[in-house]
């Protein structure tokens, strides 16, 4: 048995502030050994149920170098650094049997949600339009040969599989994909479930809607974008090696979020540099939206990468 162990920092228990999560602030090191102890507690978890399962952890916070290495639990492996193809599920592939998100955090303008964004402060929403492919990836009980639809709704709100009606287009548009849809789309579009994610409740509510079937651990109550109640985080690491035992067990009965192409993409960017940047990509425009652009990809893991550019070239700021 394969699993990648996906570790954030923002939706990991006791961090509220960006002081926490940024190497450059003075409380970071205090982070670093809180996202590296909850690391430990869902190794031990997915060690419980699967003894002999090969285990990766992926760093996926900023830098990619968060975790402390010397304290991570020597029967896994890390994955740390960048650029790296598949940025925070790096180490994921076809083999991979479960993919687990620890310290995830709600998406850009969702919330209350404890330092919500989706990549970057510069990406503002993604929206994809897909396709539910058939009944073993939603459990629809329809046949392959019958089109459904799966319409994405805000957290708390599920899941809606519906049939289209006669003349309809059986493809609408999945609403603002946070790093939890993304990431959890490019597992499934490996054929990977994502059986479980820990962060504060909103991370948890929007996991939920989109995979109802997998675990969720929420460690925190978010108050706002950095305040939270919090839970002790030797309480925190009890419960994540708990949940982390029964999700890899349950990892069968857990489908993945798989989303067909031709898919449309839409990335609404904050700066006008990035706009400008982004229509240099092949196959990238403006749309008639001052702050969006559009691309169409044959498949999500086209589409995951165009996005991953997307996010890079929002870094770069004018000459």
């Amino acid at each position: 048995m394969k699993a990648l162990i996906s570790v954030d920092m923002e939706g990991i228990s006791g961090i509220v502030h960006s002081s926490e999560t940024n190497p450059e602030r003075y409380d970071y090191q205090r982070g670093r050994e809180l996202m590296t102890a909850e690391a430990n507690a869902v190794i031990a978890g997915v060690l419980d149920a699967e003894p002999t399962a090969d285990v990766l952890v992926a760093d996926a916070h900023g830098t990619f170098r968060n975790l402390l290495p010397e304290q991570l639990d020597r029967r896994a492996r890390l994955v740390r650094g960048k650029p790296r193809a598949l940025n925070m599920l790096t180490g994921l592939d076809e083999e991979t049997d479960a993919a687990l998100f620890v310290g995830y955090h709600v998406r850009a303008g969702e919330g209350p949600g404890v330092l919500a964004h989706t990549m970057n402060g510069e990406i503002l929403d993604v929206r994809v339009t897909g396709r539910a492919p058939d009944e073993e990836v939603r459990g629809t009980g329809r046949g392959p040969d019958e089109e459904v639809r799966i319409t994405t709704h805000t957290p708390g709100e599920g899941v809606q599989v519906t049939a289209p009606t006669p003349g309809e287009d059986s493809r609408t548009t999945a609403r603002s994909l946070g790093e939890i849809g993304l990431n959890a789309a490019m597992a499934g579009h490996l054929g990977v479930p994502v059986v479980l994610l820990s962060g504060d409740d909103a991370a948890c509510a929007e996991a939920a809607a989109l995979i109802p079937e997998a675990v969720t651990v929420p460690v925190k109550e978010a108050l706002g974008m950095a305040a939270a109640v919090t839970l002790h985080p030797e309480e925190a690491r009890d419960r994540l090696r708990r949940a982390a035992a029964d999700a890899v067990s349950r990892r069968t009965e857990i489908p993945p979020l798989a989303l067909t192409g031709p898919l449309d993409v839409e990335v609404d960017l904050a700066s006008p540099h990035t706009i400008d940047l982004a229509t240099l990509v092949p196959g990238v425009s403006r749309t008639a939206g001052a702050r969006t652009v559009a691309f169409t990809a044959p498949d999500y893991g086209t589409a995951y990468r165009l996005i991953l550019l997307l996010a890079q070239l929002a870094t770069i700021r004018p000459a």
